[in-house]
This record gives structure tokens, C-alpha cells and sequence, in this order.
């Protein structure tokens, strides 16, 4: 077993909110989340299972090579990597059994290679996962672990994918081609695609299902496009480097991670303006060379973020530091963090307690 790490003293964050600068003390810690917090580490091939109530990392289980996104099943009990690979790509999922802390099963995907992106249908039923070089969608059917069919992505190779609401409507990201491609779930058809800015990845559906928000790490900025009509409504400065963007619960507020500059942008989602940005700590001494490379040497490289789901925390997976940071989201300063193995970067959560 090994353990988290938190810091009892208060630490120190830069915030900007509201267009002031300030500098924060942490405010005393919140009550402790609930449920395991699943999180990927893709230069070692595994995955952290982290008890939020003790803070303890009680298992860290294989995966394929180069795991790259986490999704959690509706129901809290699978989690499942996508084993992007290095080198040679991937063509595996690793699916985790959260209520044995084990690995279940792993899933071949065959010639639909560099799975990256993933998201569960509403019922739990199906799991959609992008395949950048078969430039198509994979559907696996959850019941028999096995690929139902595909749905090609109009030569598009895309990267990240989220679910409308109401679980009839997928989009999913193209970087290369800085667009988005909106898929109709129940025709397994292309209904259209739409450029959002360079360089789009991370993406997002609001709760509400009006808006898909993607991250565009080339343009910095995050492109805000209408759901129903993939219409570009406005454009957000977000620097440097915006690379996933998470809604929190409530549909309030827009968490976008900036892995070169090392900041948390956090938006309203009604007015989309910034309300806060959170400095991710950097330590030279502690940090690796990661995957992304030596242009981004003096980040902590935040990629992963997410939302608890009661929206009073929220988590940060710094890659270069091996770490994952909770920031409370009442003050946007950092009460705990959590080591992980080296560059953590997708990230789950689960209501299950995996305890230690």
C-alpha cells in the first residue's frame, strides 16, 4: 500500500478572480470527499486507486501500455483505460473491477488502434472510444466486452469524446484538423462537423445540453459551439496550452486545464467569463521530463481535471510533479495532494469507497 501526501500548513496559490489578483491562504480543510478517485499513470503503465476519505492510494493496478483516459461506469463499478501505447500503438482497454480492486478483463480492439477518448452511454450499456488511426468511433458493448460496430469520424482522427445528456448525441475532438464531429447514437451516423480553433482536444457537453465547450491547445483559446447546430458562438482566451475542459456538476462553472502555463482557468459558464485561475505548483527538484516534452520544462503540466460531484472540489493531475491536487472551490486553494506514480493524466471517479 502506499500513501497520499497532504500539507497540514497553509499553502499558497495565485488566484485572479473577477480581474484582481490575489494571493490566498488555504481556508481550513473541507470535509473530507467520499469515493476513490481512479487515475492513470502513463509513463508507468498502471493505475492509482485513491481513497478520498484517508487520502491513502490503496492499489495501483496494471494497465496497457501508455494509458491515456479513464472512464467510470455509470453505476461506480468498472473503470476503464485506454491503452494508447507508445512506440507501437495500442488496440486495448483495461477494464478495472472497482469493488475487487483488480483488473477484470482486457478488451482487444483489433485493427482500431490508439484508443484515446472515452465516454459511457447513459445506461451504461455501450462505451464509445475514439481510434485516432482508424479515424472512427468504436462502440463496445458492455454485456460481452466486444466491439459492436463503428462509426467513421468523416476521415477525421479524433482524440477526445463526450455525450450529450440525453445520450443521443456524441462529439469528439479532432487536433489535427482543430474541428468537431457530432455523431447521432442512434443512427450511428455523422450529423455534421464544425471548426472550433487549432489544435482542438479536451471537450465537453453542458449539463444543460445547449453547449459543447473543446479546449484548442494551438489557438489557446476554448471554442464554445451551440450542441444542436455546431454554430461557433465565441472564442475564450485560455493560455497557454488549454488541454481538457470539465464542467462542474451543477453546470456553473467551466474547469480548463492549461498544461504550459500551469494554471487552472475556471469560467462562468452563463457569462463565460474567467472568475478564477489556479497556479498549479511547480518544484524543479521534484519534476520529470514527461511525454509532451522539454518545451513545456518549468510546468507542472496539469492535464486531468475534474469536479467532485457535490462541486466542492475539484482535481488536478500535475504530470510533471506526480501528483494530484485537490483545490476547494470555495476559495480555488489547494487542501490536499496526492502522489501518484510518474505523469499521471486521465482521471475517474467513482461513489464506491475503495477502501484501505
Amino acid at each position: 500500500m502506499s500513501f497520499g501526501t497532504s500539507h497540514p500548513a497553509p499553502f499558497r496559490v495565485c488566484v485572479t478572480c473577477c480581474g484582481l489578483a490575489l494571493t490566498l491562504l488555504t481556508a481550513a480543510p473541507l470535509r473530507a470527499q467520499q469515493g476513490t478517485l481512479i487515475v492513470l499513470n502513463k509513463a508507468e503503465a498502471t493505475a492509482s486507486l485513491i481513497d478520498l476519505a484517508s487520502g491513502y492510494t490503496v492499489s495501483t493496478l496494471p494497465t496497457g501500455d501508455g494509458p491515456h483516459e479513464v472512464a467510470v461506469s455509470p453505476d461506480g463499478r468498472w473503470a476503464v483505460a485506454s491503452n494508447y501505447g507508445a512506440a507501437t500503438p495500442g488496440h486495448t482497454l483495461t477494464v478495472l473491477d472497482l469493488t475487487t480492486r483488480a483488473v477484470a478483463r482486457t478488451v482487444d480492439l483489433g485493427p482500431y488502434t490508439r484508443p484515446h477518448g472515452m465516454a459511457w452511454t447513459g445506461d451504461g450499456r455501450r462505451l464509445l472510444v475514439t481510434s485516432e488511426t482508424s479515424r472512427s468511433v468504436v462502440v463496445v458493448n458492455t454485456a460481452t466486452w466486444t466491439v459492436e460496430s463503428t462509426i467513421a469520424t468523416d476521415s477525421l482522427p479524433t482524440h477526445m469524446i463526450a455525450v450529450s445528456p440525453d445520450g443521443r448525441r456524441a462529439y469528439a475532438a479532432s487536433i489535427q484538423a482543430g474541428r468537431v464531429v457530432m455523431l447521432d447514437l442512434e443512427r450511428g451516423t455523422v450529423l455534421g462537423t464544425s471548426a472550433a480553433a487549432a489544435g482542438s482536444e479536451g471537450i465537453a457537453v453542458s449539463p444543460d445540453g445547449r453547449d459543447v465547450w473543446v479546449a484548442c491547445r494551438a489557438a489557446n483559446v476554448v471554442a464554445v459551439l451551440d450542441a444542436t447546430t455546431l454554430q461557433l458562438e465565441d472564442t475564450l482566451p485560455s493560455p497557454i496550452f488549454p488541454i481538457r475542459v470539465r464542467f462542474t456538476p451543477d453546470g456553473r462553472r467551466v474547469l480548463v486545464s492549461n498544461a504550459r502555463s500551469g494554471e487552472v482557468r475556471v469560467f462562468d459558464a452563463r457569462s463565460r467569463r474567467p472568475i478564477a485561475t489556479v497556479a498549479i505548483p511547480y518544484d524543479s527538484a521534484r519534476a520529470v521530463t514527461t511525454m509532451l516534452g522539454a518545451q513545456f520544462a518549468g510546468s507542472a503540466l496539469p492535464i486531468g481535471v475534474l469536479a467532485s460531484p457535490d462541486g466542492r472540489s475539484a482535481y488536478v493531475a500535475a504530470s510533471a510533479m506526480g501528483e494530484v491536487l485537490e483545490v476547494d472551490m470555495r476559495t480555488w486553494t489547494v487542501t490536499r495532494r496526492f502522489a501518484t506514480g510518474r505523469e499521471p493524466d486521465g482521471m475517474g471517479y467513482s461513489p464506491l469507497r475503495v477502501a484501505p
